[in-house]
């Protein structure tokens, strides 16, 4: 993966993009890595990570901000521990 850095402070901008509205509803993101496949891997914590809308939200709205900011990024997948 080219200048992997660039792109995890690419990802981390995104992630800033989408906190106010989590945490408006008592909910956050955290990366937990970007794969060599371009995926990124989040966990969804707070209110977030029990929403039943969780999976809208990762797709309709962090997906769609990470992908404006980092176009390379094939995916963004929810990791539950």
């Amino acid at each position: 993966m080219k200048n992997k850095e660039e792109l995890k402070q690419r990802v981390l901008k995104a992630l800033e993009i989408a906190r106010p509205y989590l945490k408006a509803d008592g909910g956050d993101v955290e990366l937990v890595e970007i794969t060599d496949d371009y995926i990124v891997k989040v966990k969804l914590i707070g209110a977030c990570g029990s929403c039943p809308l969780s999976m809208m939200t990762l797709r309709a709205g962090i997906e769609r901000i990470i992908i404006r900011e980092a176009p390379e990024i094939r995916r963004v997948e929810a990791v539950f521990t």
